[in-house]
């Protein structure tokens, strides 16, 4: 099965052997603007992605007076 980004409860399949930050890039999502999790655990934008994983991104919200 082919990996999967979810990002604002849309999916987009990406390929296998790819870093998440390249698939970031080729999806024109900045990767400092997100969380990365994989099965719920935090993982860095250099991480290869497999076949069959699903990874999720959370938006990182900022702000402040």
């Amino acid at each position: 099965m082919t990996p999967r980004i979810i990002f604002r409860n849309k999916e987009h399949e990406v390929k296998q052997g790819m870093t998440v930050r390249k698939a970031l890039q080729k999806l024109d999502i900045d990767p400092d603007s997100v969380l990365i999790t994989r099965n719920g655990e935090l993982i860095t934008d250099d991480e290869i992605i497999q076949d069959d994983e699903v990874i999720k991104l959370v938006p990182v919200i900022s702000g402040g007076g």
